[in-house]
């Protein structure tokens, strides 16, 4: 499982030995550099001596102490050597003038010349030496830095586990929710960075309660309402059996048959419900032509109507009227408007379909000719299981809340209004542009 703690560790961590690497060979480069030089002007200051000594003694100088880590040769200008020290060492008598390299029976050698007044001083040392005083000088340098290496990774740890420890208690705070409790994480002293991803959470958490609350309602409402049709079933079926001939039993029959079809429209109505609530999870949307739902919906119905000896027609249809939108659920809303309007118009009367298309707004409108909704009712009649006074017409109260659940989803809104001349009643679900 990646870690974010592990990568920050090992990212920073990383950088840190590389760049302490970095700079340990810098730190040795240098000082093998400034002790290389310092041994060189040490070499030119001991040929100067010698060149003086040498002259104030007339060749007469004192021997090296002991452990001396040079060689030492001095020649006048006709090649005899006047004074000469580690006699297993020889140094090359015509060396040119300045620094040079050698290489000896010892291994290669460092070699400064001075040639003045007829008489030549060399001075040599082994560059095994020179490279071991340059890593124990820069061995030395580098110490400290490397006994602070683990503090500094100590430290970068310690950074590290602080930085996270706002989302450590982010995470804290989400597993202490529960579904009867989801509260809001709060937002206090909470860091820039976590910010973003607090607002996420509440914003989930506040879906989350207000989807769990519209499922217990849901449940609720559902079963309030399944419990009166499953008695009047069994009733209905007890009559049944109970029927004393033929004609009783069809008769008995043909009620619990009808009773059946409105149980089955009720549960098929909750489950619509269910799958369009604004909340739930929906479907791909695509490009949806209005004028051809329109079209499907009206096909669909018009069969059912003419039962009834009602027109349903598309009374008006513009041209390009589409939106992006699920195709489905809008064919739901539309169905369930031109159900509505078959259900309570009276025989011989129409039902028109329009597709419209403003500045503003592109809308599916249907308008009928029955007896509408009352002016005080029109808010009402979007609650679940809720039915005008006076209706006489089958139905489960379910038809509008799933019109509004659907074009609440597709950010449109359900208008009601009278019909024509003031009678029955005209729906219209706007889509602002």
């Amino acid at each position: 499982m990646q870690s974010i703690r592990r990568e920050l560790l090992a990212s920073l961590v990383g950088a840190v030995l590389i760049a302490g690497a970095i700079a340990a060979a810098t730190v040795y480069y240098q000082g093998r550099q400034e002790i290389g030089e310092l041994l060189d002007y040490q070499m030119r200051q001991m040929a100067l001596a010698m060149r003086e000594d040498a002259a104030a003694r007339h060749g007469v100088i004192e021997p090296p102490p002991y452990g001396f880590d040079y060689a030492i040769q001095i020649s006048s200008d006709d090649g005899l050597r006047v004074y000469y020290a580690r006699s297993r060492v020889r140094l090359p008598a015509t060396a040119r003038s300045g620094y040079d390299r050698i290489d000896t029976a010892e291994g290669p050698w460092r070699v400064y010349t001075l040639q003045d007044g007829g008489v030549s001083v060399q001075i040599g040392q082994p560059v095994s030496i020179r490279n071991r005083l340059a890593a124990e000088a820069a061995w030395r340098t580098m110490m400290p830095f490397i006994l602070v290496l683990p503090l500094l990774a100590a430290f970068v740890w310690f950074a590290v586990s602080r930085g996270l420890r706002p989302l450590e208690a982010v995470a804290a705070g989400v597993k202490a929710r529960s579904p009867s409790s989801l509260h809001a994480l709060p937002q206090q002293r909470v860091p820039e960075e976590v910010q973003p991803l607090v607002l996420a959470l509440n914003d989930l958490l506040e879906r989350l309660a207000r989807a769990l609350q519209t499922q217990r309602a849901f449940v609720a409402d559902a079963a309030h309402e399944l419990r009166s049709p499953l008695t009047a079933l069994r009733l209905q079926l007890q009559l049944a059996e109970r029927a004393r001939d033929g004609a009783e039993r069809v008769v008995a029959l043909g009620v619990l048959r009808e009773g059946l079809d409105r149980t089955t429209r009720l549960v098929e109505q909750l489950l619509t419900l269910a799958r369009e609530e604004p909340d739930a999870a929906h479907a791909a949307r695509e490009a949806v032509d209005l004028g051809e739902l329109a079209s499907e919906v009206v096909g669909f119905y018009s069969p059912i109507a003419e039962q009834k000896r009602i027109d349903v027609g598309l009374a008006r249809r513009d041209a390009d009227v589409e939106l992006h939108g699920e195709r489905d659920a809008l064919k739901t809303a539309l169905s369930n408007l031109v159900d509505n309007a078959v259900r309570y118009s009276p025989a011989g009367s129409r039902v028109d379909v329009c597709v419209l298309r403003t500045d503003r707004a592109r809308v599916l409108q249907v308008t009928d000719a029955g007896p509408g909704i009352p002016a005080e009712e029109r808010e009402r009649v979007f609650d679940r299981f809720y039915r005008g006074a006076g209706s006489d017409v089958p139905g489960s109260g379910l038809g509008l809340p799933i019109v509004r659940a659907i074009a609440e989803r597709h950010g449109a809104r359900v208008e009601l209004d009278s019909g024509a001349e003031g009678r029955g009643l005209t729906a219209r679900i706007v889509f602002p542009l």
